[in-house]
Parts: structure tokens; C-alpha cells; sequence
């Protein structure tokens, strides 16, 4: 009779290094979420008449290269408040256009790679929503 033996499933990592990286940032990224209270989950005070859902919001391209749009599906976007955070949680200057009432661009070219939390309110709340991304 042969002994039952436990299949153990490996993974191969080309890259070992920047896959490690990779994971330190995405476990730093949802410490910083979890400790500054942002929160991609609906928020029974969100929904606003002057506000926006966070379900509503789309953030796109992702990964970015030159810019990332940011979509509302209400015209709220030159009431918008968004501020940029790196990794580690600095707050950083950006250069954003406000394209019509429901879109926002900001301005990546000049961010060295990496992740980054985009945080969004609407002008009359604090923090509503928070979406990462990745810069290329």
C-alpha cells in the first residue's frame, strides 16, 4: 500500500527581486489605507444630493503613463477636491485640468514610477473615496 503524499504547488518567480518589491508595496499601500481611513466601501453619508458615489467614480488608465482621467457620473468635478499621495503617504502637488463637469485629468508624465493613492471629496465631506494606481 502506498502512502498518500501532499501535492505541494510551487511557484516560479522570473524576477524575484521586483516581485518582492511589488508585494511590500501593495502590503505597505493597504497599511496606509487602513491608518489614514480611506475606504473604496459605500459609505451610507456618501450619497449626497451634491455629492457623488463612490461606485460612480472610474479611474483610468491604470496603469498610467502620461495622465490619469478620473470619470464622475455627476457634473461635480470643478467641486472636486483630489489629492495625490505616493506610497509612503506624501502628499504631492499635481497639475490637474478639470475637462467638463463629469472629468478630471491629472498629470503623471512626471511621476517616477511606482503607486500611487488618489484621494477624492467632494467638497463638502471629508475623504470619500480613495483609488490606487500604478504609474509606468
Amino acid at each position: 500500500m502506498q502512502k498518500y503524499q501532499p501535492q505541494i504547488h510551487t511557484i516560479r518567480i522570473r524576477d524575484k527581486k521586483m516581485n518582492i518589491v511589488k508585494i511590500i508595496a501593495l502590503v505597505f499601500m493597504t497599511v496606509l489605507v487602513s491608518q489614514l481611513g480611506f475606504s473604496q466601501v459605500h459609505d451610507e453619508n456618501f450619497s449626497q444630493p451634491f455629492g457623488f458615489d463612490i461606485k460612480s467614480v472610474q479611474v483610468y488608465p491604470n496603469p498610467a503613463t502620461d495622465f490619469v482621467t478620473i470619470k464622475l457620473e455627476l457634473p461635480v468635478a470643478k467641486r472636486t477636491k483630489v489629492a495625490l499621495h505616493n506610497i509612503i503617504g506624501s502628499l504631492l502637488e499635481i497639475e490637474m485640468e478639470v475637462l467638463d463637469d463629469f472629468e478630471i485629468r491629472i498629470k503623471t508624465k512626471d511621476l517616477p514610477v511606482g503607486y500611487y493613492m488618489i484621494a477624492l471629496r467632494d467638497g463638502y465631506s471629508p475623504v470619500k473615496g480613495s483609488f490606487k494606481f500604478l504609474k509606468r
